[in-house]
């Protein structure tokens, strides 16, 4: 069996993050509009391969004022980077249904090595319009200050606004494509 091409479906994928703030709580946001490609080869997993961008400019805190901060040159810069970019190395099974894959995610025009957990790749299923469709969800944690996304402000109770780690979680929906 050849290896399998699809489509990341925008209207039913999303990329979330979360990250502490002031030490006490973690801000969750997302990224509304994902786009991207899925090559799926189940015999031979090292011919698979994943490229996924992200539009910046539909991050949602559910807060205006946080939105516009984080499209600021303080941290994403949409002006100059309107763009977030993830491109797999590498791909290896860890069950049935779940992977590891290491890759290069591109945030500001850095870019670094991730590794990315995979987990719930659906059976193929068709929809009622004929097509054939699966689903996956993926976890990492990065480093934001590694890739240039470095303000914040010092707590006066020691500690500091906005915490480095960041988590991810992208749920996406993908759509065989006709060779």
């Amino acid at each position: 069996m050849p290896a399998i091409t699809y489509q990341i479906d925008t209207a039913h994928s999303h990329a979330q993050f979360k990250v502490r703030h002031m030490m006490i709580a973690n801000v969750c946001g997302e990224f509304s509009k994902m786009t991207g490609t899925v090559v799926y080869d189940p015999e031979n997993l090292s011919a698979s391969e994943v490229s996924a961008t992200v539009d910046v400019s539909t991050i949602n805190t559910r807060e205006m004022q946080r939105d516009e901060h984080l499209k600021s040159s303080d941290f994403f810069d949409v002006a100059r980077f309107l763009l977030m970019k993830f491109v797999s190395r590498d791909i290896a099974a860890t069950g049935p249904a779940s992977f590891e894959m290491n890759g290069d995610l591109t945030i500001r025009g850095v870019t670094r090595p991730l590794a990315v957990s995979v987990e719930d790749l659906t059976p193929e299923t068709k929809d009622p319009w004929g097509n054939l469709r699966r689903g996956a969800s993926a976890h990492a944690k990065f480093s934001r200050k590694s890739f240039g996304l470095e303000w914040n402000v010092a707590l006066e109770a020691g500690g500091f606004l906005v915490g480095d780690e960041v988590e991810i979680t992208i749920d996406v929906e993908m759509i065989r494509q006709t060779p």
